[in-house]
């Protein structure tokens, strides 16, 4: 832990708050600038639905993240909270894998940063560890999508549990979505900029 962890939220110094916008202030970037946003209509048909809004999350959860230095990645800004930008990117790659483990009776695979809060707490200002923190969720995704490819019934019940393959992907987006909320505070603690 870091001094500036331990400091009191009264004696923290609170940045400027910014945005890139200047269509609607409270967006992250313009309507033009902004890669999710889609002109037309939205996808046809369930599956691909789900697919959009995954990728939008997974998109948004990148965009929150850029131009940070290894540093404010891993700073714990909203105190006593041990989350981080650099430990959400790590906790969802360590989902994505935990994911797998629900479509069959196997052995799940063992952790990728060990014990329970390692994500969190492994999160380090380190430019390496951050490297390596986005390739792993790169390679997680990678593997859970293909993975769920091999299912096209979205109603097929899979594993000791029985889930459907639709609440799995439901409960993906769930976990994108929340943590894209927490990802919001963060950046605006970090540096002072606003936008969902």
């Amino acid at each position: 832990m870091t001094a500036r962890e331990f400091e009191s939220p009264e004696t923290r110094e609170t940045p400027e708050r910014w945005t890139t916008a200047t269509v609607y202030p409270d967006m992250w970037v313009d309507p033009d600038d902004d890669p999710r946003d889609k002109q037309g209509p939205g996808p046809d048909g369930e599956l691909a639905t789900l697919q959009d809004f995954l990728h939008d999350y997974r998109l948004t959860l990148r965009m929150k993240c850029e131009g940070l230095d290894a540093e404010q990645l891993a700073r714990r800004s909203v105190p006593p909270s041990t989350m981080s930008l650099l430990g959400l990117v790590r906790h969802l790659a360590e989902v994505e894998r935990d994911w797998r483990g629900w479509l069959g009776d196997d052995k799940r695979q063992p952790k990728l940063y060990g014990a329970r809060d390692a994500d969190f707490h492994g999160a380090v200002a380190d430019p390496d560890v951050v490297a390596e923190a986005f390739r792993d969720l790169e390679r997680e995704q990678a593997a859970t999508d293909a993975a769920l490819a091999a299912y096209a019934d979205l109603g097929e019940r899979v594993g000791s549990d029985e889930i459907a393959i639709r609440e799995l992907m439901v409960h993906r987006i769930d976990e994108y979505a929340r943590h894209c909320g927490h990802a919001d505070l963060l950046r605006e603690c970090v540096d002072g900029r606003v936008g969902q």
